[in-house]
């Protein structure tokens, strides 16, 4: 006999049997390329100037208003807002179970007992049964798992960092509108109480027949107009103060809230250039690549169902007499086996390969979303940024147009004092004075709430705590492979 051959055959096997079982382990379903849409350069970004004094990061962006307050109010909600914490324990509840993703693919052992009693009841006995059984992940189950896992807590992430960008953006945007109500509210004060100054000198001509009846007809209904306006900033006041205990976790306001204050404002505030990481902070966008990566796994594991489920397993079975002529524990005997498991899909093979088919649909549709989300995101952003610019140039045309009404005003009162003027001339001027100040308010309101917006348009927030942030991006190593 000549044993040459069988020693050269057997590297050969070995080797056809490792490329098997790499093969059976590794053929997970591919990773699509999401290719984002993203445009090379943002059509509505402002051109670049001398840097301004205020450079927030899309970390910090609400600093750029100056505002103690409005920094206290940012950090009393991210200690405080219930939907955060509600979104970072389910962040928290999904790292749990991201721990032990690979948990199903260990040894399953399984303890059963059972008690037989024979038919004449000469005989009792007390069966122990152990099963293990040990699935191996072949034909791409194990990174196909990963994918899912990884994709799930992925998508717990973006929730997290988008309940961020809401609150902060929310917090912004309440205390602006608060702050600018308050503003509009003495502005039409003083508006309805010239109203009532001019109608009081108009009665007192009309007394003297020096103007028309109708003269005090339209002074009453500018009155009456003046004082149903200032109704309007009073609700805003209210529902936004309300608003702003909600992001706060508390049932009331701050009675501070309630007492006025400066309206915040970015003042000579510039973007020198747009921030280019859209994809990366913009939470929507994160949650739609979760997604991808969530449909991969799925996908995987729909076509490793297709395939035998192959393991090993192993039995053992002991049984013990108990009864028998009245002799406890008379004899015992155990049976013990060990071998391969498989398990064919024959009947339901149609129902697998159709599962599989309708994931892959489902894999494309999450592209599909992804490209869209990005595509949405950089519209936002885009109209985000046009408003800004609008906003900008419509505060600084209103300021131009306050003080040339300030200097009309301070031109009649001296007038006024020199008897050149009547006092109702002087009424008037202060009416179009307040109107003009009360534009100034809505427009810069207008241009902070633009800022606000194009900021979470970007997923301008905080950056998660440094444990989480740390677990995650070990998540997007492992999710990736």
């Amino acid at each position: 006999m000549h044993d040459s051959a069988p020693r050269h055959a057997l590297p050969a096997l070995s080797l056809l049997a490792a490329l098997a079982l790499t093969a059976l382990a590794g053929c997970a379903a591919s990773l699509p390329a999401l290719q984002p849409p993203v445009p090379q350069a943002w059509r509505n970004a402002p051109v670049a100037t001398a840097p301004s004094p205020a450079k927030p990061d899309l970390t910090r962006w609400w600093l750029a208003f100056n505002d103690p307050e409005l920094n206290a109010l940012v950090k009393r909600a991210l200690d405080n807002n219930l939907d955060l914490k509600a979104a970072t324990e389910r962040l928290l509840a999904v790292r749990t179970l991201y721990r032990h993703t690979d948990d199903k693919f260990l040894p399953n052992l399984t303890l059963d007992t059972n008690q037989v009693i024979e038919p004449d009841a000469s005989a009792s006995y007390f069966i122990v049964g152990f099963d293990a059984l040990w699935e191996m992940p072949f034909f791409g189950a194990l990174k196909s798992t990963h994918r899912l896992a990884a994709g799930n807590l992925d998508a717990a992430r973006a929730d997290l960092q988008s309940a961020y960008v809401t609150l902060v953006a929310e917090v912004a945007r309440c205390w602006i509108a608060l702050r600018s109500a308050q503003q509009q509210a003495a502005l039409l004060t003083a508006v309805r109480d010239a109203n009532r100054e001019k109608l009081h000198l108009l009665e007192v001509r009309a007394n003297l027949k020096l103007v028309a009846p109708t003269d005090v007809a339209s002074a009453k209904a500018e009155l009456a107009r003046s004082e149903m306006a200032l109704a309007d900033p009073q609700r805003a006041i209210n529902a936004n103060a309300q608003q702003l205990a909600v992001l706060l976790g508390q049932s009331e306001p701050d009675p501070a809230w309630l007492e006025g204050g400066t309206q915040p404002q970015l003042g000579d505030w510039r973007m020198t250039h747009a921030p280019a990481d859209l994809l990366r902070t913009r939470p929507e966008i994160a949650a739609a690549e979760a997604q991808v990566l969530r449909a991969a796994g799925e996908a995987g594991i729909a076509q490793a169902d297709v395939y035998p489920h192959i393991g090993l397993g192993a039995s053992l079975d002991m049984s013990v007499n108990l009864f028998s002529h009245h002799n406890f524990i008379r004899s015992g005997d155990g049976i013990f086996s060990v071998g391969p498991v498989v398990n064919m899909p024959l009947f339901d093979w149609g129902m697998r390969m159709a599962r599989a088919r309708a994931q892959r649909h489902g894999l494309r549709a999450a592209v599909y979303a992804y490209r869209q989300a990005v595509l949405q995101g950089v519209a936002e952003t885009e109209t985000a940024m046009g408003d800004l610019r609008q906003a900008h140039s419509r505060e600084t045309l209103a300021e131009h147009a306050a003080q040339a009404l300030d200097g009309n005003v301070t031109a009649l009162d001296k007038r006024r004092s020199l008897g050149l003027s009547s006092t109702l001339e002087l009424q008037d001027a202060v009416i179009a004075q307040q109107n003009a100040q009360l534009a100034v308010v809505s427009a810069r309101a207008e241009r902070d709430l633009a800022y606000v917006s194009l900021y979470k348009a970007l997923g301008g927030a905080p950056l998660p705590p440094v444990d989480v942030a740390a677990d995650y991006k070990k998540l997007g190593n492992q999710g990736a492979k």
